[in-house]
């Protein structure tokens, strides 16, 4: 039996993005998924997508089946999105891989997955006015926290995250800034006790 690997999608609670929902359930990104060995593809639709997922599982369930992909989802979580978060890190079940979270380019999810320290790929809601999700997005991105993509990059976006992933496990961090590159055992001890130059 694999081990778990889930891929945890998004799109917050305000405003409505059926389009990651159905960018999430397309062949090309299921196909995707599979190729990276995940076993688990979980939604947050919101508050009023139920009946959207279903139409898209419906139109989907081909490509699910033959994926061998486990496909849930649920429209909001009261107790917030933790838990979804830590099972996309792989905490929990006994041998769960490290998965990835894929959000819209909401603040507080941002926030959440980056303390929970799992490979994030941010997907701007281009619908929105005043949008900005997408600096916040290119920001983040550029700075090595998130992995960019728009719907139509999602496919692609599953190995970037794979490479953000390797970064992230990295000595120094790839995004501590060049004041934190600490050359060797020593120069890290100094930096934790305060002995900077």
């Amino acid at each position: 039996m694999a081990h778990p690997k889930t891929c945890f999608v998004t799109i917050g609670a305000t405003a409505s993005f059926t389009s990651l929902i159905q960018a999430a359930l397309s062949a090309p990104f299921l196909s995707a998924l599979q190729n990276h060995g995940y076993t688990d593809l979980l939604l947050q639709y919101g508050e009023d997508g139920k009946g959207f997922f279903d139409g898209c599982m419906q139109q989907a369930q081909a490509t699910v089946s033959s994926s061998g992909l486990k496909v849930s989802g649920f429209a909001l979580d009261k107790a917030g999105l933790g838990k979804y978060m830590r099972q996309a890190k792989g905490l929990g079940a006994k041998g769960a891989q490290e998965g990835v979270v894929i959000s819209h380019a909401g603040s507080g999810t941002i926030l959440d997955a980056l303390r929970t320290a799992v490979p994030l790929i941010v997907v701007p809601n281009a619908e929105l006015l005043d949008n900005h999700q997408v600096e916040l997005a290119e920001a983040l991105a550029a700075q090595e926290y998130v992995v960019h993509a728009s719907l139509a990059d999602l496919p692609r976006a599953l190995q970037d995250a794979e490479q953000l992933r390797l970064r992230q496990k990295e000595w120094p961090p790839v995004n501590s800034g060049v004041h934190r590159q600490a050359k060797g055992l020593k120069g890290v001890l100094d930096e934790e006790m305060g002995f900077l130059d």
